[in-house]
């Protein structure tokens, strides 16, 4: 994925980089507001619709917004975007004009030797062009008018972009990247352990909440293997959040869980669980995923030997219906134990995608027939006939049964704890279902 060419779009903020972005990218990726300031990390995509593979990136505001008090690391983050591009798309906005700090941003922008492609956005019709000609003042060499909301000119911009970056090597499905989504509540560390996992410092990291805005991916190599790693806006109850743009960034998180191949849930030392950890765990649950559980600042404990026993207890007590993930002791600021993150994300992954035949569930059935006669909420005895695989993430089966009798709850954990054990399920939840037959 290293080797991927990178195209990059910046600019003044609400130009309509992420609106380009999403259109460039074929789906609706970074998050779109007509408030300033909505992407604050970069965020990549990767572009594989074409016969030339690329990685795009949209970036934050070049230029700081009133209520922003983010912005020079906001630059920053874009700027070392733009450093390692092999494109870059100058992005202004056609209605406005041509703003003086925009002309000191393109110059800026050319002493870096890079391709730079002028994208002047907004222009909805022929007749708009004649009025952006100030534009022209830059010289840039190639220059498009184009709208991004209504698709005008994007062929022709596409096509340049093609002939601009390097071909590059498709990857291969066994190459796409492992998708892990890093979730919690607000200022657990989620940025943070991204960041250390990728040895930079990737991502913006403040002890401001809400930090995190938009979903944003970041892809690394470790032993040959791709992953991509899912930083997501803090989740806590909406009615509790006044700006509307970390509003926006906590729905894009709850859709990033059923999008994602694992879920990673962070929580933070020494607060933990709360009800909010409960129910981003829930949702974790439902969604079906693999999940992971790391603790962050485990580094602050002094006995660290002694204490994760009785807090595995306490997490597990109250959190008994994702007691099927494993749990991880991490540091984001020491590195300690956050590797294991991605090799935990490896096992559960393969534990959610196994498949079991047909003759080994029924093997399994007869034994736990013998060993525990089933059980229905009514009291009754079902007599349960034969067993099958439905489908993965999560692992379903379909029981088959003279009845469509619901099994006692009690009797249904112990199946499938014992489904867990004698398949090696660990880390993924599992959905029984009984029908008629």
């Amino acid at each position: 994925m290293k080797k991927l060419p990178r195209v990059v779009i910046v600019g003044f903020p609400n130009v309509g980089k992420s609106t380009l972005f999403n259109r460039l990218l074929g789906e609706k990726k970074a998050l779109v507001h007509s408030l300033p300031g909505m992407t604050r990390d970069t965020v990549t995509g990767f572009c594989a619709r074409h016969e030339k593979p690329f990685l795009l990136v949209d970036t934050g505001g070049m230029f700081g917004v009133e209520d922003e008090p983010l912005s020079g690391a906001i630059r920053e983050k874009a700027w070392a975007a733009v450093r390692g591009a092999q494109l870059v798309l100058f992005l202004a906005d056609g209605r406005r004009g041509l703003a003086p700090a925009e002309e000191e941003l393109y110059a800026s922008l050319l002493k870096l030797g890079l391709p730079l492609f002028v994208v002047v956005n907004k222009i909805d019709a022929e007749s708009q062009e004649a009025a952006a000609g100030d534009f022209y003042r830059l010289g840039a060499r190639r220059m498009f008018f184009v709208s991004a909301e209504h698709k005008r000119n994007l062929d022709e911009l596409e096509r340049a972009v093609l002939e601009a970056v390097p071909a590059s090597p498709l990857p291969t499905g066994e190459q796409r990247p492992l998708r892990i989504a890093i979730i919690g509540r607000t200022n657990v560390g989620k940025s943070s352990l991204v960041n250390r996992l990728c040895g930079e410092e990737r991502l913006i990291v403040s002890e401001t909440p809400g930090t995190t805005r938009d979903s944003t991916d970041t892809l690394i190599l470790r032993n040959g293997k791709a992953f991509c790693l899912v930083d997501t806006a803090g989740i806590r109850k909406l009615s509790h959040v006044s700006d509307m743009r970390e509003h926006a960034g906590i729905i894009a998180a709850r859709k990033n869980i059923p999008a994602a191949d694992v879920l990673c849930q962070v929580f933070e030392l020494p607060e933990f669980p709360t009800r909010q950890d409960a129910a981003i765990a829930q949702l974790a649950a439902e969604s079906g995923k693999p999940l992971v559980l790391a603790i962050n600042k485990w580094d602050l404990l002094r006995s660290e030997e002694d204490a994760s026993a009785s807090l595995r207890k306490i997490l597990f007590r109250r959190l008994a219906f994702v007691s099927y993930a494993p749990l991880l002791f991490v540091s984001a600021r020491s590195g300690k134990g956050t590797v294991k993150i991605l090799d935990e994300a490896e096992r559960v992954y393969a534990a959610g995608t196994k498949t079991v035949g047909t003759a080994k569930l029924n093997d399994f059935l007869e034994t736990a027939l013998r060993a525990r006669p089933p059980l229905a909420r009514d009291k009754s005895r079902p007599k349960l006939k034969y067993m099958t695989q439905q489908g993965i993430l999560p692992p379903t089966f379909v029981l088959f049964a003279h009845s469509r009798a619901r099994l006692l709850p009690a009797y249904e954990k112990w199946l499938v704890e014992s489904l867990r054990e004698r398949f090696g399920l660990a880390g993924t939840p599992i959905r029984v279902f009984v029908r008629e037959s």
